[in-house]
């Protein structure tokens, strides 16, 4: 089963010149605490972006071609879908925004955290989606430096 999880602004920002939009300490530990142990799948500038392999996950890279680094590259998309999408394993989708677009209608589970928050400066936005498709809980919410945030779980019915 393929999740999404993400931090977006009020316009869906999701990053800005090859890194994050918000920085929330609360929203780094969620991501942590929720896909350690988990697969999780990411673009070529999401890996690039990150100081190193993330510890205690199966990382894998979308590409067009492999290279080394990564615990696995993919490079057919459509046969990575259709073997993983009825799996039991929670597989999660970490960016960025092409990938996002392009597992969105595959996702069972969207792990949003959805700051109070814009930026004009923006470069990369989560897809927009049909919220009334999905059921809505806040897992938990907070305010850092000035900016609330809610941590939602949106289930697809």
């Amino acid at each position: 089963m393929f999740s999404i999880i993400a931090a977006v602004g009020k316009n869906n920002e999701l990053g800005k010149k090859g890194g994050l939009v918000f920085h929330i300490k609360e929203d780094m530990k969620f991501f942590k605490e929720t896909t350690t142990g988990h697969t999780v799948v990411m673009g070529f500038k999401t890996w690039e972006s990150l100081p190193k392999k993330l510890p205690n996950r199966k990382n894998i890279v979308i590409t067009f071609e492999e290279f080394e680094g990564p615990d696995e590259c993919v490079t057919d998309l459509e046969k990575f879908i259709k073997e993983n999408e009825s799996t039991d394993e929670e597989i999660f989708i970490i960016g960025g925004g092409s990938i996002y677009a392009q597992f969105l209608e595959h996702a069972k589970k969207l792990y949003l955290t959805e700051v109070d928050g814009e930026d004009k400066d923006a470069d990369v936005f989560f897809p927009t989606f049909d919220k009334t498709l999905y059921d809505k809980k806040v897992l938990r919410e907070g305010n850092e430096s000035g900016i609330d945030y809610k941590m939602c779980l949106y289930e697809a019915k």
